[in-house]
């Protein structure tokens, strides 16, 4: 076998490797996204999904990022309400439950009856347990077992993940007789 037929050769084989290897990670890329919407009520595209949300939101959201501790204004929020998952407006946490965990983040000691789904989370060579909607199937932060009483749990969550209804404001819409619309 001469030079230039073991180069040609393996060229085609590295190019064949290639294609097939390209689409395995393609397929592999929509399993995982089918995956994700799978037996959620609420389901979008990814299109649509970005063109509903900010670039950090679709980062934290769908992408299970995190936003930078501190940032949210949630974190400091002392009005009583509700917090809604920004992807499909389920009412998620009482501000009841909130407390300051000092860490930076939007803090629950639980979740309202039937609003999250949690799954096991090992990224970052972490074990640690991922809370998302259980509507829209929304990233909305982890779940850590150094909470306080009544339930031990600390549901620490980004708050751009997050909308913020207070009671006032939901007594006012309630007097007008009008519903707030948020994007669903």
């Amino acid at each position: 076998m001469d030079r230039r037929a073991l180069l040609f050769g393996g060229a085609a084989f590295v190019s064949s490797a290639a294609v097939v290897g390209g689409a395995s990670l393609a397929f592999g890329a929509a399993s995982a996204v089918n995956e994700r919407n799978e037996g959620f009520l609420i389901t979008r595209s990814d299109y649509e999904w970005r063109s509903r949300l900010t670039k950090l939101e679709y980062n934290v959201m769908r992408k299970k990022g995190m936003e930078r501790a501190g940032s949210s204004l949630l974190t400091r929020e002392k009005s009583g309400g509700i917090y809604h998952c920004k992807g499909c407006n389920l009412p998620l946490y009482s501000s009841e439950a909130k407390y300051n965990s000092g860490t930076g983040w939007p803090t629950f000691y639980e979740n309202l009856p039937d609003a999250v789904r949690t799954k096991d989370d090992s990224t970052f060579f972490v074990q640690r347990t991922e809370v998302h909607c259980r509507r829209c199937g929304s990233h909305l932060g982890h779940v850590f077992n150094d909470g306080p009483a009544p339930t031990g749990l600390r549901h620490s969550l980004n708050g751009v993940s997050l909308n913020f209804v207070s009671d006032s404001e939901a007594d006012n819409m309630l007097r007008k007789g009008s519903r707030r619309v948020l994007r669903v």
